[in-house]
């Protein structure tokens, strides 16, 4: 997966997710990968692919460099473009590869941009069922039926199943400041940093573990609000 960075927009209009198509599949053909899946949203691209000739990382360097040029150069803008690095895992039996093709299929219906898998238009859905550009539908096809016909039904049929799929999610941070620590500790009776410091060990360690499960949380944060070591807050369960 790719995004953009601080979450922005990387295509803004049709003309640039063509464009991104058109180097996933000139790539292609250099890198030699071979590409099962994909969904263009306004913000990130999902991608299932295995790598061949070069390995992944290089493969996306290629089509992310390339497709970040063009949009500087239409856009008149300089500089990033996506969000670090890609974010990958190894999908590892077929079970998973069609969990995370559907995954990919349905992503523009769960973030509501479409109705069903069939009507998404920059997903990978229409070269299964309609014309192969790039894809190659062979593998997850077969995992149905060697019969094509027969094939292509149960494949619709699976894409379009409700499901709670979870596939590479990547949630915003979410990072609790200071401030906010603390107000969280003034409503636990805690007014300031030396009464919390002259608890007895039970106590402290119970407010520790409190301040542990709050979400958006480090350790070296409350190491430095209550002045316990981290070594200390480590330890407390």
């Amino acid at each position: 997966m790719l995004r953009g960075i601080n979450r922005q927009l990387i295509f803004k209009d049709d003309e640039d997710k063509t464009r991104l198509l058109e180097m996933l599949k000139k790539y292609k053909d250099i890198s030699k990968y071979q590409l099962y899946g994909y969904c263009l949203m306004d913000n990130h691209i999902h991608l299932l692919l295995k790598e061949m000739k070069e390995n992944v990382s290089e493969a996306i360097k290629r089509i992310s460099s390339s497709y970040v040029y063009w949009y500087n150069m239409k856009y008149e803008r300089c500089g990033h473009l996506f969000q670090e690095r890609f974010k990958s895992e190894n999908v590892e039996d077929t079970a998973y590869f069609l969990t995370v093709l559907r995954y990919i299929h349905q992503s523009p219906i769960k973030a509501g941009l479409s109705k069903n898998v069939s009507e998404s238009e920059w997903t990978s859905i229409n070269e299964y069922i309609r014309k192969v550009n790039m894809v190659d539908i062979d593998f997850g096809l077969n995992l149905f039926s060697l019969d094509r016909s027969k094939a292509i039904t149960l494949f619709i049929e699976y894409m379009q199943q409700p499901n709670d799929d979870q596939c590479l999610e990547e949630q915003a941070k979410v990072r609790m400041s200071d401030r906010e620590v603390r107000e969280y500790l003034y409503k636990l009776g805690i007014t300031n940093i030396s009464v919390f410091q002259q608890m007895d060990k039970e106590n402290r360690d119970a407010i520790l573990v409190m301040l542990k499960e709050l979400n958006g949380v480090t350790v070296r944060q409350l190491s430095r609000i209550t002045g316990v070591a981290k070594s200390v807050i480590h330890r407390v369960r």
